[in-house]
């Protein structure tokens, strides 16, 4: 045991050697070349927008985590409570961070581009999402590690862990949706102010939602992403030691031959694990960096695939030190490579054959282009739920429900690649947003339009893999939940809660569950719509009201689309947070833990689906615009009638791929978290 409790000191050591690199990357970015005057000027409005936001998102979020921080103290214990705060601040830092790197390294790709080096525009750009995906994974690991050599012995660890979760499963749910409103009514109403009504180009200087529209891309993919991400990784984790903590002996699988470790060997297995992959994520890092000069395509996919397979030989290596079941290293390649396929099914339905039928549906009207993408996105739920039910079985079968937990964990194992391709995608956006706007020429947006339509499939690869690790999260978040409840009636001497499909409390609990999907995507669609309408009538206003602005001899008043926006995501993210943390709560002391498990059976079923299938359609919509605006569809080129019907499907995509998939598939999660933390409180009820 002592050298295992050495190797567990390795995560929080790799953390803090991750911080480290994320830094260096940030002052590499920070002390490279901003532009001229007017890219500057544009940069800083981004900038400033979106800090803006974040400072009166975190504001209102504080006031949330305080009011938890004391219903949990109180009824589960100060430290459960002071848990949760640490999760939800390492949350809030994790954005906070990348969302101040992204919006130095947008303006600083530009000024790369605009010296004509391709390769030097993808390195400021792929070092600025550095900093978010290293912090993510960093951050995570440290706040898990800490806490595990601290509390490890102690009696209430569950609870610790647990909150830990629920503050870092709450915050991303509040930052993704919010995020995810601010963005898409940015870009909405925009387009439909800009593109649509007065038929100017996108990112056109003249139109005061562009800067909006900017700033919505970092809040929503970078900050929202990146707590997404954050919160998946700690909710596997989470998820695997809550298994191995409630099991008795005869439970935990056999994982090492002294039977008296293998308690405690399940317990930080899964933190051991995520440490070596932030290992594997940094070399996987710097070897994209030095790819730099290739294609970027090539440069990104290479970055994704590369993690799985390093990670599973370095996991082969260590558990033949430690002496572990390799059955663990095969479990987390399984993970790891359904993850990867996962992505890259995502990325056929979102750039390939699909996106093309789908533009060429466009000739026909608007109406035929949402008829093909509604289809497309329906299809492309088949092939990941088939791999993920795939990987749990295996894992089910070699290592029983500690094993589907782990096989998250493996998905998840390389986190800070992850994130850092998908802080890319903005940061080339945000690039070539500033290139129009500053009026810098073809060849520089030539550049980083090249850029940015790479990061439109890498963040759409991102996505998948999120919603995909999520399911297997959530799954194994349930058999833990369940594990947990038995444990404290068993200790009571209770009888055990079975789970039988005939039990009308389950079956009331599963046609709920099912249910709260659906209204928070009605919900985050309905927001994006109500905030969209605001932009268009204050864009609108401006067009017709400021003298010489569509001559350009006046510049757009952008700081109001920018409070709009905020304002609106605000306001409009409480009530599906308010679904997600309060369904749980309600139910389960209302119709007790049998029924709380039905709603989470039933929610999981719904939402895995319906938030696959709302991400690929929405990104499928996305690219098969841009693929008429590339010239790809003969005779229809961008401003034709083929080109606005693709529009209208992009901006029913938009909320699609960035608020409502994305929410539903953190709403499962928060769920799942929820009523593992209060499943001592109900399971006598």
């Amino acid at each position: 045991m002592e050298s295992w409790n050495q190797w567990m000191c390795s995560p929080v050591v790799f953390g803090v050697i991750a911080l480290g690199i994320a830094a260096f990357f940030y002052y590499r970015v920070k002390a490279l070349n901003d532009g001229n005057e007017t890219m500057k000027r544009i940069a800083g409005y981004i900038r400033e927008g979106a800090m803006a936001f974040l400072n009166r998102q975190y504001k209102v979020l504080a006031v949330y985590a305080l009011a938890v921080f004391v219903i949990v103290g109180l009824n589960l214990g100060w430290l459960a409570g002071g848990s949760f705060l640490l999760g939800a601040f390492l949350s809030l830092l994790a954005g906070f961070v990348g969302m101040r790197a992204a919006t130095n390294a947008n303006v600083r790709t530009t000024e790369a581009a605009r010296t004509g080096s391709r390769a030097n525009a993808l390195l400021t750009a792929l070092d600025g999402g550095a900093v978010m995906g290293l912090s993510v994974a960093a951050l995570g690991l440290i706040g898990l590690g800490v806490l595990y050599m601290v509390f490890k012995d102690h009696p209430e660890i569950s609870p610790i862990f647990h909150s830990f979760a629920v503050g870092a499963s709450s915050i991303a749910l509040f930052a993704r949706i919010g995020g995810g409103i601010y963005t898409k009514a940015a870009d909405v109403g925009s387009d439909i102010a800009g593109k649509v009504i007065e038929g100017i180009p996108e990112d056109d200087p003249r139109n005061p939602g562009v800067v909006a529209d900017n700033v919505g891309d970092n809040v929503g993919d970078v900050a929202g992403m990146g707590a997404d991400i954050y919160e998946s990784m700690v909710a596997a984790i989470v998820a695997a030691m809550a298994i191995a903590i409630s099991a008795d002996a005869t439970q935990i699988p056999h994982l090492v031959e002294n039977a008296s470790d293998n308690k405690m060997i399940a317990i930080g297995l899964p933190l051991l694990l995520s440490g070596l992959g932030l290992a594997v994520s940094i070399v996987c890092i710097f070897i994209a960096r030095a790819m730099r000069q290739m294609n970027p395509a090539t440069v990104l996919r290479g970055s994704l695939i590369l993690p799985p397979i390093i990670l599973a030989a370095v996991s082969y290596v260590v558990m033949n030190v430690l002496g572990v079941n390799q059955a663990v290293t095969a479990i987390i390649a399984v993970g790891a490579i359904g993850g990867a396929v996962i992505g890259l099914v995502t990325d056929y339905y979102t750039s390939a054959g699909p996106v093309a039928k789908i533009a060429q549906a466009s000739t026909t009207g608007a109406g035929t282009n949402l008829i093909r993408g509604l289809a497309v996105g329906m299809e492309s739920t088949a092939i990941p739920m088939l791999v993920v039910a795939f990987v749990v079985f295996l894992a089910n079968k070699y290592l029983g429900l500690y094993g589907i937990a782990l096989s998250a964990v493996g998905m998840l194992g390389g986190t800070a690649v992850v994130m850092t391709v998908d802080a890319y995608g903005p940061i080339s956006d945000n690039a070539g947003g500033i290139s129009e706007m500053s009026g810098l020429g073809k060849e520089v947006r030539d550049i980083t339009d090249e850029l940015d339509a790479v990061g439109n499939t890498t963040a759409a690869i991102g996505k998948g893999f999120a919603i995909g690790s999520a399911i297997i999260t959530v799954l194994a978040l349930f058999s833990a939940f369940n594990m947990e409840v038995n444990h404290v009636r068993e200790a009571a001497g209770m009888g055990v809660v079975s789970l039988a499909l005939t039990d009308p409390n389950i079956m009331i609990g599963i046609l709920v569950g099912s249910i709260l999907p659906f209204l928070v995507g009605s919900t985050t669609m309905l927001a994006v719509g109500r905030a969209a309408g605001a932009i268009v009538d204050e864009i609108r206003r401006q067009f017709k009201e400021i003298p010489g602005l569509m001559e350009l001899k006046a510049e757009p008043d952008t700081r109001a689309i920018v409070d709009i926006a905020t304002s609106a995501a605000l306001k409009e993210m409480i009530l599906p947070g308010v679904i997600a943390v309060a369904s749980p709560v309600v139910v389960g002391f209302t119709l007790g833990a049998a029924a709380l498990a039905g709603l989470l059976a039933g929610s999981l079923a719904v939402g895995a689906t319906l938030s696959l299938y709302m991400a690929n359609a929405g990104g499928a919509w996305d690219n098969a615009k841009k693929y008429i605006e590339k010239g790809n569809l003969p005779g229809h080129k961008k401003g034709s009638e083929v080109h606005k019907n693709a529009v209208v499907g992009d901006m029913v995509g938009d909320p699609f791929k960035d608020t409502s998939g994305p929410g539903i598939a953190i709403l499962i999660k928060v769920m799942s978290v929820v009523s593992l933390l209060i499943a001592p409180l109900i399971a006598k009820l």
